[in-house]
Order: C-alpha cells, then structure tokens, then sequence
C-alpha cells in the first residue's frame, strides 16, 4: 500500500495501516452508553415503584411494567450489542488483517441499529408489546432487527472469510458462530413461539430467554475476553487447547438447558431433567473460561493494581464464578421449590449481565477511550471512582437481592400471606435503590470522565498496561 493510500484512508477515520476505522467504534460506545443511561433510568423507576414512589403515576409510558420492558431490551439490544459492534469493529480487522466488508454498511448499521432501538423503546413505552418473556419487542420492530443481524454477519463475515491468517484464534471462533446463533435465536423466540399454541411455545420460549444470553452476550463477552486480556497483559492467552474446549462445550450444551426456566411446568419431564443436566454441564464449561482467564492473569499478577482495565476483566470473572456456582444448585428441582419467582433470580440475572459482561465492557471502554481519542484519561481518580462505585453497587445488590429472595422464598413455601411477605420484602428494596444510586452515579462517572478526556485529556502515550495492537505474540 503507498503512502498516499494510506494517508487517504487516515482521512476517512482508517488507521493501524487502513485497518480499523475509529469513529466507528466511538460511535457505537457512544450509543451503547445512551441505551444503558436510559435502561439505568428505568431500572430505578422500576424499583422506586416496588416501595410505593411511583414517579408521575398517572403516565401510562413510566407504569411498571412498560418500564421493566424498556429495561431489559434496552440492556440486551441496546447497551450489550452497541458494545459489542464497537468491539468487532476493532478486534476483527486486527485479527484477520483486513477491512470490515464496507465503511458505508458500517455507518448504515450504527444509524439502522440505534433507529430500530428508538423506536423499540417508543414502542413499548406506548404498550405495543408481544407476550414473549424477553421477546417483547413490538411485531413491526422484528424484522428490521433481523434483517440488521444479516447486515453484521455480512459486514464481519467478510474479513473473517479473507483473513490473511491460516488458524483462527478462538476469539474468532466464538464470533463466526455468535453471528449465526443471533439471527436464528432471534426467529425462534419472536417468530416461531408466536405461531404455536400454548404449551408447545413454551420450550421454545425458555430456549430463547436463555439462548439470547448464551448463544449471543457469552460468546461475545468471552471473545472479548479472550482478545483484551491478552493484549493488555502483552501475554499469551494460558490455554488455547482449553479455550477450544469451552467454545464446544458452549456450542453443544447450552442450546438443550432453556427449559430449566419452566421447571415444574406442563412441559414433559424428560425435557425438564436434560435441563437441569446440560446446565450443570455448562457451568463446567464456564470454569474453563473462568480458569484460563485467572491462569492467564497469574503471568502478571501484579497488574491489576496497575491496569484498571484488567481490574475490570478480574472482578468481572470472578463473578462469572459466583454465576456459574449458584446457578449449578438453583436450577435443580428441589431448589427451585424455594427460589423460583422470587428476587434471588433478579440478582443471579443482574450478577451475570452487570458484573460480568457490563463490567467487561467497562474494562474494554477503559482500554480503549484513550486510543480512539488520542487522549490520556482525563481523570484517573474518577475512573477508579467509577469502579468502586459500581462493583460496590452491583455486588451489594446481588446480597441484597439474594437474601431477600431466599426470605421470600421460605415464608412462600411456609403458606405466609402475600401481604407479609412484600412488608418484609420492603427493607431489601429500599436498599436496592440505594445500591442502584451508587450504579448510576458511577455510570455519570464514566460519561463524564469519556466527555473531559476527548475535550481536554493530554496527548495519549502507551505504556505497559495501554495495550499492544495485534495479537500476533498470542
């Protein structure tokens, strides 16, 4: 390539040699964080409603369970995949040694994705829902999401197909699979559980709560993982052999365990029992992840005082540990008896999602920020403020939440007026909004410290812990 093509590209926003284009990326976070400031707002809407301070009661778009709607798309479409996008942007090029398919496809993606979440969240605030759990995207919204899922295959496929590499590394793995899991879990939980009646759409029903998180956010948030820490460390990856493991182990169990979200149901118990044993199998699975991640760290333990993005991958595993070890014994039969319908699954849900793929991201955005804007962090200080505040919150959260879920549970199976047990439910939720407060706070944190750093941060250098740009050394 001649310089003048080169500086041509540079123009355009390409660098890394014409490979990654940065405003792309920028602009990705930038929408993941305005769709996680919204789904914060109505997730605390949401609480404040649980202990009697409904906001503007009378507004039908704030009722409860509008909100709860908003909240959880917002985070899975709106946050998690915007994320996500931005992360492709930048690892694939890098793996591959080529360009996305096209920079206009990838600008028509950013503008179509966040134009179809707008339009979700208006949607849903105005009552237009499907009955699907975590489906509840409007009918007119589904396609358009769709047809978006085959734009970012054809947009990453290409370079993957092209690489110039002769062995993919594992990250590639999990994203050449997650591409195609998306599309078709996506049909299957907003397409397919419309068209069956009953009981039949309940098994696809659980299938699709569980398969939107395990064949879409993990292989993501493990490819992820699998890129950043590496690079960060400067030090290859422990087990290549061991990731390939898990990247099968999650490929062939976790499609066969959503029906442990309907355990005690109409649904045959043959299909109950395989279950809860292929979700036992996937938390081994998971400890793969979990092992080779804290394998890796141990070549360089003395960085997670210094890098605050390692900080963020490490705690974020460590709860990944917590999840994989709960989950083994709450989706068993007898467990379930005493937890199901109780807020012990909102904290097991908030424990993974939050404190273990939003705390990734958080450890990517914390890498990545000064390299897209050439800038060092504005404030360091706020950006360990930002993380105390939030793994104080989400971690206390998750106590709370389980304590009070593991007290509604007993005093249900113990035949307690429904009455008695939201009164003593109340202390708890008034310590979630609490902890909620500390979330939020240190989400303004981190937007405002990303808002001072592109406007007034010094001139970005690496060091030791900024990362290196390719993982050839992996």
């Amino acid at each position: 390539m001649s310089d003048t093509t080169i500086e041509q590209e540079k123009d355009l926003g390409y660098s890394l040699a014409g490979l990654v284009n940065y405003p792309l990326v920028k602009w990705h976070i930038v929408a993941a964080l305005f769709w996680l400031g919204l789904a914060l707002t109505a997730g605390m809407l949401y609480a404040l409603t649980l202990v009697g301070w409904d906001v503007l009661p009378d507004l039908e778009g704030l009722s409860r369970g509008r909100i709860r709607m908003i909240h959880t798309n917002m985070v899975a479409f709106g946050f998690l995949t915007n994320a996500f996008l931005a992360m492709l942007n930048w690892t694939i090029p890098r793996l591959t040694g080529r360009k996305i398919a096209s920079l206009w496809l990838g600008y028509i993606i950013v503008i179509v994705w966040n134009v179809i979440m707008l339009a979700v969240a208006g949607l849903l605030a105005h009552g237009e829902a499907q009955g699907v759990e975590w489906g509840e995207t409007p009918v007119i919204t589904d396609w358009f999401i769709i047809l978006a899922a085959v734009l970012v295959s054809v947009q990453f496929y290409t370079p993957i197909i092209r690489s110039r590499e002769k062995s993919m590394y594992v990250t590639l793995w999990y994203f050449s699979a997650a591409f195609v899991w998306l599309a078709l879990t996506y049909i299957m939980g907003n397409v397919m559980t419309t068209m069956l009646p009953g009981n039949e759409a309940g098994p696809l029903l659980g299938l699709y709560i569980h398969d939107l998180v395990g064949l879409w956010v993990t292989p993501m948030g493990w490819g992820m993982m699998y890129f950043f820490v590496p690079v960060i460390l400067k030090r290859p990856i422990w087990s290549h052999s061991l990731s390939l493991v898990g990247f099968w182990g999650l490929a062939f169990f976790y499609p066969l365990q959503g029906v442990h979200h309907f355990l005690g149901s109409p649904i045959p118990m043959f299909a109950q029992y395989s279950a809860v044993i292929s979700t036992i199998a996937i938390e081994i699975v998971v400890t793969s992840v979990v092992i080779n991640f804290f394998m890796t760290w141990m070549a360089e333990p003395s960085s997670i005082k210094r890098s605050l993005p390692i900080r963020w991958f490490w705690i974020g595993a460590f709860n990944y540990f917590l999840t994989c070890t709960q989950c083994a014994f709450q989706v068993t039969l007898s467990f379930q008896q005493f937890i199901h319908f109780t807020d012990w699954v909102v904290a097991h849900a908030h424990l993974v999602m939050f404190g273990v793929f939003s705390f990734w991201i958080f450890g990517m955005i914390q890498h990545l920020w000064p390299k897209l804007t050439g800038k060092d962090w504005w404030s360091n200080k706020l950006a360990v403020w930002q993380f105390w505040l939030a793994v104080i919150g989400l971690e206390g959260m998750f106590l709370t939440l389980t304590g009070g879920g593991l007290i509604e549970g007993f005093m249900s199976k113990s035949m307690a007026h429904r009455a008695d047990i939201l009164e003593n439910m109340w202390p708890f939720w008034a310590a979630r909004i609490v902890l909620g407060g500390m979330i939020i706070t240190s989400f303004l944190f981190l937007v405002f410290n990303m808002y001072m750093t592109a406007k007034a941060g010094k001139k970005h250098v690496e060091d030791q812990y900024q990362g290196c740009e390719s993982l050839a050394s992996a």
